[in-house]
């Protein structure tokens, strides 16, 4: 391939468009996160997936997973956590089974305001859907991002 081969022109293209559309989302969650609810789209991530561990077998996720769940580096996660642990909306403790292990869970208030601001977030992401479908370009990524089915 060279520099002015079509396919790469296409392919690089494409992840331009998904990349604008990603950021127009976030963009968009994020001020109406932070707004309402005095939460980042991170934080926001970090306490929905931490919501969904569970105590049976492996129900708790080790730091690299949630850090890989939240899309951000092990060093970066675990500062997320702290801010969120010091506003009292996480809690750490200790692995029963592997005192090495440290595992993190939403507390109750972390609980109540990830509830709170679950309808934001849902609502801030229609809206940059449909805003983005607006652009001929993203009009099939958006398709795409609609036609997923929901996780199980």
């Amino acid at each position: 391939m060279t520099a002015t081969d079509p396919a790469l022109t296409a392919l690089a293209q494409g992840w331009c468009a998904l990349s604008l559309l990603h950021g127009r989302i976030e963009t968009h969650i994020e001020r109406a996160l932070q707004a309402k609810h005095d939460l980042s789209v991170r934080e926001y991530s970090l306490l929905d997936v931490l919501s969904r561990q569970h105590n049976g077998e492996g129900g708790h996720l080790q730091m690299k997973q949630v850090a890989d769940a939240v899309v951000l580096s092990q060093s970066a996660t675990t500062r997320l956590v702290t801010r969120l642990e010091d506003r009292g909306l996480l809690s750490r403790y200790l692995c029963p089974t592997d005192r090495r292990g440290i595992y993190t869970d939403v507390t109750e208030p972390g609980l109540k305001l990830l509830t709170e601001a679950r309808p934001t977030n849902d609502k801030a992401l229609r809206e940059a859907l449909d805003e983005a479908a607006k652009n001929p370009d993203l009009v099939p990524l958006v398709r795409v991002v609609e036609s997923l089915p929901a996780p199980a």
